[in-house]
């Protein structure tokens, strides 16, 4: 039997909220829907994320640049202000993501994804540099230069993949250098990073970009990079095939290569943003709406903690057009929502996560975590077993999989006050706030190419899915102040236990 021991008058530290510090959106673009923002109101409201990260705010859909007929720039920031005012009303700041070329600064016509974002260097460096400075201008005039100085700029997206950026090393750094200088004109207190990379098998730039900074005097504020847990082809379209990768903690070991990295540069002390990272980099992969993905993440981010600063979560919404818009419900999209707003099983996990309280107590378990507060004790614990497929993710997980039982866990909670209390059980696994499984069930993926879910099935779909409580149970705690609980497991279940005191 697993079993969780957890002493209220035992040591306690505060909780790393590094999983909380950043998630991520597709472009700048689409947070300019009402539903995307209804969307970002749903999650900050369970998980009050601290940044959000998106692609494309240069992009020629936001407006921002304009050359006149005599040659001269007109700037256009209406957009921005629209995305920037309505994230800060949400409680979230901007980790901003410079790129990509707008159309009048370019120097080829190579372009990303259905948006055509350009991926080429300027045609002259200082049109660029005078564009970010004029941003970093606008903002400080528009939020202030304290309100500003506490977010992130980050230097493109990618840089190392050609299908990002149309460079070389060399030429993303003159990129880098212009950006950075730019940016600290205007003050500098402003944070600015990159390289923005993926592709951690080979280093991504990780040590060059240290090296270059150490020796340029170029100023650089924190790292940022990208990891994801399948093995293929990069897919700008989700046209490819993916398998998880056959190591259980691809992610993990990358969060940790790249902490020994700048452990051992000349540098060691600059913060690490993973700044996108997913069990899947293509966005139309089911096992990114699979019931496994909840203890994916949380497994994930529990072995990462201590060696990031931050893990921005890639994506919170379907509301997501790299590849074009999603052509079904659940169609793989990298969100927690998909473009419905149903709340899929990653939302959960995320949302359990974040609602731990500060205070975090030590369980003796890897698997989970335990935290509390004047009013409650949170326990959170999971199973993630990587499954043994007999296909690629695009084939295996659209499928209905159940899992294989597990032996119950424990749970002995030690220290409690004697009194009455309430047990809050939450579940999320195999038919448990599994929105895509139901979906599934219900025969509404063979719908895919035809027709939608209608409004009446969106609404059963997602009152099944909603997060809900398990089970509400009394419990009685006697003057030796233990309680032990017994929890049904089975393989990549998540459960939430809520501990309150009756009249507390």
């Amino acid at each position: 039997m697993r079993t969780l021991t957890i002493d209220l008058g035992s040591e306690t530290r505060p909780l790393n909220r590094f999983f909380d510090h950043c998630v991520g959106a597709g472009r700048a673009g689409e947070m300019l829907r009402a539903q995307a923002l209804a969307q970002l109101s749903t999650l900050q409201q369970a998980c009050h994320f601290r940044y959000l990260r998106f692609h494309g705010l240069l992009s020629d859909d936001m407006a921002v640049l304009t050359r006149a007929q005599d040659g001269t720039y007109w700037y256009n920031w209406q957009y921005v202000d629209l995305v920037f005012d309505e994230m800060l009303a949400r409680g979230i700041r901007p980790l901003v993501e410079l790129g990509f070329m707008p159309d009048c600064l370019k120097s080829g016509e190579q372009t990303v994804f259905w948006w055509k974002g350009n991926i080429t260097p300027p045609a002259r460096m200082e049109d660029w540099a005078a564009l970010v400075e004029a941003l970093a201008r606008h903002v400080t005039a528009r939020y202030g230069s304290d309100e500003v100085a506490r977010w992130y700029f980050e230097v493109w997206n990618e840089p190392n993949l050609p299908i990002f950026f149309a460079g070389t090393m060399a030429d993303y750094f003159a990129l880098y250098d212009a950006t950075v200088a730019a940016i600290k004109r205007v003050d500098a207190r402003y944070r600015v990073g990159g390289p923005a990379s993926a592709g951690l098998d080979e280093g991504a730039w990780i040590t060059e970009m240290i090296d270059h900074c150490a020796q340029s005097g170029a100023p650089l504020d924190f790292i940022a990079t990208h990891s994801y847990g399948v093995d293929g082809a990069v897919d700008e379209y989700g046209l490819d095939t993916h398998r998880l990768k056959a190591k259980k903690d691809p992610v993990v070991t990358d969060v940790r290569g790249v902490h020994a990295l700048v452990q051992a540069s000349a540098m060691p002390h600059l913060p690490i943003l993973f700044t996108e990272w997913s069990s899947s980099y293509t966005p139309r992969d089911n096992v990114h709406d699979s019931y496994i993905s909840a203890p994916y993440i949380l497994h994930v981010l529990k072995q990462c903690e201590g060696y990031a600063h931050s893990m921005s979560y890639w994506t919170f919404t379907d509301i997501f057009e790299e590849p074009g818009p999603g052509p079904a419900p659940f169609h793989g999209g990298f969100g927690m929502l998909n473009i419905q707003g149903l709340k899929k099983p990653a939302f959960h996990a995320f949302h359990w996560l974040c609602a731990l309280p500060d205070t975090e107590l030590p369980t003796g378990d890897g698997d989970s975590y335990a935290a509390m507060d004047a009013a409650a004790v949170h326990v959170l614990l999971w199973d993630y077993t990587q499954p043994e497929q007999d296909d690629v993710n695009e084939r295996y997980f659209i499928r209905d999989l159940p899992p294989k039982p597990l032996a119950d866990a424990q749970v002995n909670l030690r220290g409690l006050a004697e009194g009455a209390y309430t047990l809050e059980t939450y579940r999320a696994g195999y038919l448990h706030n599994d929105v895509y499984t139901l979906y599934l069930r219900a025969g509404l993926r063979e719908l895919m190419g035809r027709e939608t879910p209608t409004r009446g099935q969106v609404e059963a779909l997602r009152q099944a899915s909603d997060g809900q409580m398990a089970s509400l149970t009394p419990l009685r705690v006697g003057a030796d102040g233990q309680a032990t609980l017994t929890l049904p497991m089975t393989e990549n279940m998540v459960v939430r236990l809520v501990l309150r005191r009756v009249g507390s």
